[in-house]
């Protein structure tokens, strides 16, 4: 056979088989690529549309989980409050001892807060008057008291009579009483109101005081506010129990929430702001803490009613500071 014609098969052979591998690839490629039900469907900005989708599933899963977490916030401090309360059942004890007293069971045992009720200017009042007498003592660990009634302040491990010292004579004045009694008189009427008891027969207890908390670490157990307790256990006069903020959680401290620790293991959470009035029954169904502050100070002052006339106290004035 000529060369030629030898050439010119192989090349015919070549082709042919170039030919049925492209076949083969193109049968290989159709068995990958081809959908089973239809070609694929498609549309504009289908990578930006997944990932979104992808984010918002990833936002669903921490909502659940937030949503079913052992913490309840009654109260941040960027809300402003009419009123928010939460309803808890009275502890057999605390009904036990109100039965004694007429006019004094509340109606229901619970938390009460509000931000409608001290203004901002009584709240700025007040504020000045805690740092002017909480400024007279001074502490190792982290909590600082000063008791209106007694003039009680914290002074290292111990406790002076303010109220004897001269300095009180000008830090002090007839308006700073004169405010306080306002307010102290809008929180009797509210608790009055929001547990249904008659004003007339809660009575202030001792003791009444402004309370500056900051990071100092303890030296003793009074330090310790962030320790688990109940009112009525710590102060036997007390049936009902009223904080009121005078600094604001997040921007003048940090930490320093006050929690309610409930026994279904849910914690209820109140996020102090200023001239906010925070209202609670004593008793053992209200079980409570203060948050450890890890920054700034808090201010608050405490006030406290009892349904006993036997634990009935007055209310401090000036005019017992010019007669020491």
């Amino acid at each position: 056979m000529a060369p030629e014609t030898i050439r010119k098969r192989r090349n015919d052979v070549h082709k042919e088989q170039e030919a049925v591998d492209e076949k083969k690839v193109e049968s290989e490629d159709a068995k990958v690529v081809k959908p089973k039900y239809g070609p694929y469907v498609t549309f504009p900005y289908q990578r930006v549309w997944s990932r979104c989708i992808l984010i918002l599933g990833v936002m669903l899963i921490v909502w659940y989980n937030s949503k079913n977490s052992k913490e309840v916030v009654l109260a941040r401090q960027k809300d402003i409050l009419v009123s928010r309360a939460l309803n808890v059942e009275c502890s057999d004890d605390y009904k036990s001892e109100l039965d004694k007293f007429s006019g004094c069971l509340p109606e229901k045992c619970g938390r009460v807060v509000t931000d409608k009720l001290v203004s901002a200017s009584e709240a700025d009042m007040l504020l000045r008057f805690a740092k002017s007498g909480l400024k007279l003592g001074e502490v190792d660990g982290g909590v600082k008291i000063l008791d209106l009634q007694s003039g009680a302040l914290s002074k290292g491990d111990k406790f002076i009579n303010v109220y004897s010292l001269k300095e009180a004579q000008k830090l002090f004045n007839s308006a700073d009483f004169a405010i306080y009694k306002v307010v102290k008189t809008k929180i009797q009427h509210a608790i009055a109101h929001h547990f249904g008891v008659n004003a007339n027969k809660i009575y202030l207890t001792k003791p009444t005081f402004f309370s500056q908390i900051t990071n100092i670490p303890a030296k003793t157990i009074h330090d310790e506010y962030w320790q688990p307790h109940v009112d009525k256990e710590t102060y036997k006069s007390f049936h009902y129990t009223s904080l009121l903020y005078l600094s604001d959680y997040g921007r003048d401290f940090e930490g320093g929430r006050f929690i309610y620790i409930d026994k279904n293991g849910v914690n209820t959470t109140v996020e102090p702001r200023k001239g906010r009035i925070s209202m609670f029954t004593s008793g053992s169904e209200n079980l409570h803490a203060v948050e450890k502050v890890t920054l700034g100070t808090r201010y608050a002052l405490t006030v406290s009613f009892t349904c006993d006339k036997d634990y009935a106290t007055s209310d401090p004035n000036f005019d017992k500071i010019k007669d020491i």
